[in-house]
């Protein structure tokens, strides 16, 4: 239950809530100040209990880094059988020969070091249509 209070407040002060209560979708300027105390008091005290802070914002972040690492190793895995798939059905339509394999992966390599991996089908088309 909400008790009523009376404080002083600098003009200046008493402009800022004024200002910016409704901003923060509050309902009335009460709502806003009692915001702020509570902002500024977990300020206060993150500060005080910095060794628990990093601690809490540590498990946090590992929990949802490791949610995504799971995800994104789960797409990378999908995208490597396809991509094998890809790759016999290219391999088993294909007269290159072992040499030749090993300069188009030198060519590639550098293809994408130097692009940083943006390299298109039209590209890698007209490159083949050249030799």
């Amino acid at each position: 239950m909400k008790e009523k209070f009376s404080f002083w407040l600098l003009p200046e002060t008493k402009a800022m809530v004024e200002e910016n209560y409704s901003k923060d979708c509050c309902q009335n300027q009460s709502e806003f100040v009692e915001k702020a105390i509570r902002f500024y008091s977990g300020y206060i005290n993150a500060t005080r209990y910095s060794e628990y802070l990093p601690k809490t914002l540590s498990a946090i972040l590992e929990g949802s880094l490791g949610q995504f690492g799971d995800r994104i190793g789960r797409l990378l895995f999908k995208t490597a059988v396809e991509q094998g798939i890809c790759n016999h059905l290219l391999a088993a339509d294909s007269d290159l020969d072992y040499d030749t394999l090993d300069k188009l992966r030198a060519k590639v390599v550098n293809d994408v070091k130097r692009t940083n991996g943006q390299i298109t089908f039209k590209e890698a088309l007209k490159f083949q249509k050249e030799l």
